[in-house]
């Protein structure tokens, strides 16, 4: 039941404030041990195909393992000194974990750029949050683009966490954000990670399989309350939610796309290469600034929703095994 309190107050708090800038961030320490974690393993595994893939795998299982014992550890010591320092440590850890108001902060730079016809700008602005080629695209595209990674991060940077926080309290939230975390590093299917972060974007498949679902399904009914088409959203939702390469991120994209009237996905160049990708969602018009600043309030009516629905699970679990034990 205390751990109610703590997600409410911990999204309380990043709504409020976001991450705090002055203080080392725990997912760029997690960042900093993959980066080194993949130069010692690199060294060690290489040669082959099998031996790019098990390096990949010892550094995804090694990292994870850390980031979910270390603060685990660090909360059960606190918690022997007294109970009250181990909670207000673990509302800091998930008020850390949470990124909605990074993920509005970040994405309306793009959305001011646009709006004040700075091209260059809402590029250089936009190639901070997605990992696409930034440099030729139209101010369409780059609104599509942040549209996407909006909607995309909704679940990833949201609700995921939300989920798994409310299962295992902020060490297991932080273990679903290596697994993340190491997704977009080395989860990439070039020649440099094609082997060795294979088991990475695996494994990211599968944690975020039941998240993005209830993100997808969060979503519309967010539409409907925020004034959006709910019913084109889950009839786009039905049609389009399996139309990318990963099983998870058109969950949320379709929902988006069908609730705001705009087509996204389709082709994109990364790392100088084109890849095709279908579209997602009809063209009933064109996608635009504003878009962005819609999606935000999708992302922000999912997450207000997420976190009542979630923490009144967690709530009744907890009053149920209560009365059972």
């Amino acid at each position: 039941m205390i751990m109610v309190g703590i997600i409410v107050i911990a999204f309380a708090l990043d709504a409020i404030f976001g991450d705090p800038y002055c203080i080392p961030h725990p997912i760029c320490l997690i960042g900093k041990l993959i980066s080194k974690g993949e130069k010692a393993l690199r060294k060690c595994f290489y040669g082959s195909e099998k031996k790019e893939y098990i390096g990949g795998m010892l550094l995804s299982v090694g990292v994870v393992l850390i980031s979910f014992v270390v603060p685990a550890v660090i909360l059960w010591g606190l918690g022997k000194i007294h109970w009250s320092l181990s909670v207000l440590l673990q509302i800091w850890f998930c008020f850390q974990i949470f990124a909605a108001k990074s993920l509005k902060k970040e994405s309306m730079k793009v959305y001011t750029a646009l709006k004040a016809r700075n091209l260059p700008e809402a590029r250089k602005y936009l190639s901070y949050i997605v990992g696409r080629d930034t440099t030729a695209l139209s101010e369409e595209a780059v609104a599509k683009a942040a549209v996407e990674t909006v909607a995309e991060n909704t679940s990833d940077g949201v609700i995921a966490p939300l989920f798994f926080m409310a299962i295992g309290g902020a060490p297991l939230a932080f273990a679903y954000k290596a697994v993340n975390t190491l997704d977009s590093m080395i989860g990439y299917k070039n020649e440099k990670y094609l082997y060795f972060g294979r088991f990475a974007a695996r494994l990211d498949d599968i944690c975020n399989y039941v998240p993005a679902r209830i993100s997808g399904v969060l979503m519309i009914a967010a539409a409907f309350m925020t004034g959006f088409d709910g019913k084109s959203a889950a009839r786009i939702y039905r049609r389009d939610r399996k139309k990318h390469a990963s099983p998870n991120s058109a969950q949320t994209e379709s929902v988006c796309a069908g609730a705001l009237h705009i087509q996204l996905a389709g082709d994109a160049s990364y790392f100088g290469k084109i890849y095709h990708k279908p579209t997602i969602g009809d063209e009933i018009r064109h996608t635009e600034a504003e878009d962005i600043r819609n999606a935000n309030r999708l992302m922000y009516g999912t997450s207000m929703i997420g976190v009542i629905l979630l923490s009144a699970l967690r709530f009744s679990v907890g009053v149920l095994l209560f009365i059972l034990c």
